[in-house]
């Protein structure tokens, strides 16, 4: 369900709008007198004009890390530059060869360069007080490893909140055999999200002020537009708003950091900026997709030309011909397009909030440009969402931290455990029942029960007519290396809530946790359960995890981040084959810097008992 809103009524006003307002108006008449000084300090260079290095060449790649004012989209910010831009220089690599990368920290401050979707030793890793203590102020780090895979993935800190001043890019794996994908000419697609504020300043209003970016919140006002957006009658919007009141819940909660402070950026451009892909009618191109967003997820497309998806997170995939596909934040999407024509197209990366746009050119000739598409109605949630399909509307909501009976009879079952034995790898099991909560004031329940979700496109997606991509689609190339049956499982919930914003698993976190211990060389599930309204892109270091698609052994997908949808159950096979000490965590940075993070620790033995998620 979508809507859209108008702004408030000023005499609504409230002393938070009143002080934004007056502190914009404040800020922007300085920006006005400061123009001059802009215009007349040319010595600032803008974002985006990052090189490309080859880190498996004779001698290896040097990385210099240091602050530096870059002009975003025109306005002068301070970033965390990676030889002298954002995003970093696209780094090259050829299987079967070594990486050498020396990491030069000019900071004031400790750093570190985590490689997302790289198989290496966990001392190469990146990330501080897991795999080495971090790259000091005014030190050099050598990282040396083995490249054994292929595919586009890519670079970023895992220190504080660098990440979301600047401190990443791509990665670009040769394979050294054929490449299965055919392509004339391939570019470089880096999405991410890009405030003028200090990221802690953020963060602090996160902490202090429920949904502080959130300003399309339903209204008094917007009732009119609520009411034509839903075809809904008056009474009935009236009814559902008092519904979601009763739950202390907020449908428009789609994302917590918005366009309201947000700027979006495509390869360290704005949408003004218009970066070109140039390409000859006839040729096919492939798009090396990244998000190297903090917080946003983008909805993909290019209006007039169909994308055929080649590549989920750098593992080749059965081509699957799309119109619009929603990358998670650390995600990545090869897509190959055919420009047909002398026409430019315009790759539009719309938020999932709807709050705001990336965009890009594709076409024969620098200068050239197409239609912007207008954006659409700002998504609301709905009860699907809430995972109260089949529950006779609101009677399923397992409350505030509460089970919740409807006193319809129980459709669901709990998830089986096993142990020691193979457990089944195909047809599993569609919907499982919640339980009883025992996550404590750190996790809010939303439902009584999580079902799968593959082939839903998500919120706001699917009401086009579009072909959507979804994770139901996905079906290996190949059958990956070594995959069989796992035979331990643990359930895995994913909490939060949003009143402190505070995130975890199953109600704690990663301060309040112990390790997850998996024993080296088994085949481990993991059942993913979202208890919360939101979407979480869940990242494991250092080993794959075999998405259950629908399909089997043969054809489910491997990837280094899964999202996980709202009342979703997500189950994902791993092989413990790489002992040492690894990061999970939801890439959402603010997320994972309010808790949402555990250890992972791959071990000789779990004589004593395993360490589940829940310990």
């Amino acid at each position: 369900m979508a809507e859209q809103f108008r702004p408030r009524w000023v005499g609504a006003m409230t002393r938070r709008d009143f002080l934004t307002t007056t502190g914009s108006a404040a800020l922007g008449s300085y920006l006005l007198l400061q123009r001059q000084a802009w215009a007349a300090a040319p010595d600032i260079p803008p974002a985006g004009r990052f090189g490309e290095l080859d880190a498996t060449a004779a001698g290896g790649i040097d990385l210099y890390l240091d602050r530096r004012d870059l002009l975003i989209g025109g306005k002068p910010g301070r970033a965390i530059a990676i030889n002298g831009s954002i995003p970093g220089p696209v780094i090259r690599m050829t299987e079967g060869k070594e990486a050498l990368i020396r990491v030069h920290n000019r900071l004031d401050e400790a750093t570190s360069v985590h490689w997302h979707g790289i198989l290496l030793p966990f001392t190469m890793d990146g990330v501080p007080g897991i795999s080495f203590p971090g790259i000091a102020a005014g030190d050099i780090f050598t990282y040396r490893f083995p490249v054994e895979q292929n595919g586009t993935y890519w670079y970023h800190s895992h220190s504080g909140l660098q990440e979301q001043l600047g401190h990443y890019g791509q990665l670009i794996l040769e394979p050294a055999e054929l490449d299965p994908v055919e392509y004339d000419v391939e570019y470089t697609v880096v999405l991410s999200d890009w405030t003028f504020e200090d990221p802690h300043r953020v963060l602090w209003k996160l902490k202090t002020f429920e949904g502080y970016y959130n300003f399309q919140r339903p209204t008094l006002a917007n009732l009119d537009d609520q009411m034509q957006a839903t075809g809904m009658t008056l009474r009935e919007v009236i009814a559902m708003r008092l519904q979601w009141a009763r739950m202390r819940m907020d449908p428009t909660d789609i994302a917590d950091i918005t366009g309201a402070t947000y700027t979006f950026l495509m390869n360290g451009q704005t949408a003004h900026e218009n970066p070109t892909f140039i390409a000859r009618p006839g040729q096919r191109v492939r798009l090396r997709i990244v998000n190297a967003s903090t917080m946003t997820y983008y909805d993909i497309r290019i209006p007039g030309l169909p994308m055929t998806v080649v590549q989920a997170d750098g593992q080749n995939i059965q081509p699957v011909e799309t119109d619009e596909l929603r990358i998670a934040v650390a995600e990545t999407y090869d897509v190959v397009v055919t420009l047909p024509d002398e026409q430019a197209y315009t790759l539009f990366a719309e938020t999932m909030d709807r709050s705001g746009y990336a965009r890009g050119t594709l076409a024969p000739r620098a200068g050239m440009s197409a239609a912007i598409p207008a954006q659409r109605r700002r998504p609301m949630l709905t009860m699907a969402d809430m995972g109260m399909m089949m529950k006779g509307g609101m009677g399923g909501m397992g409350g505030m931290g509460g089970n919740g009976h409807d006193g319809h009879e129980q459709m669901d079952q709990p998830m089986p455990q096993h142990a020691g034995t193979a457990l089944p790898t195909e047809n599993l099991v569609e919907r499982i029942s919640h339980g009883p909560d025992k996550h404590g004031p750190a996790s809010i329940t939303m439902a009584e029960s999580a079902h799968r979700r593959l082939d839903n496109s998500g919120v706001g997606l699917g009401e086009d007519g579009w072909r959507v991509l979804t994770y139901g689609q996905l079906r290996a190339l190949k059958r990956p290396h070594s995959r069989r049956a796992p035979t331990r499982e643990f359930d895995l919930h994913l909490t939060g809530n949003m009143h402190k914003f505070i995130w975890g698993f199953d109600g704690k976190t990663w301060s309040e946790s112990d390790m997850i211990r998996f024993e080296y060389g088994e085949r481990l599930r993991i059942n993913m359960i979202n208890d919360t309204m939101m979407n979480h892109p869940i990242h494991l270091h250092g080993m794959w995890m075999d998405l259950y698609a629908g399909g089997n052994l043969d054809t489910n997908p491997r990837k280094h981040t899964v999202n996980v949808q709202p009342a979703e159950l997500l189950t994902v096979d791993i092989t413990a084959d790489a002992p040492g000490q690894w990061a999970f965590h939801c890439h959402l940075l603010y997320h994972m810097e309010a808790g949402m993070f555990r250890t992972v620790a791959v071990v000789r033995t779990l004589d004593g008992g395993p360490i589940h998620a829940d310990a």
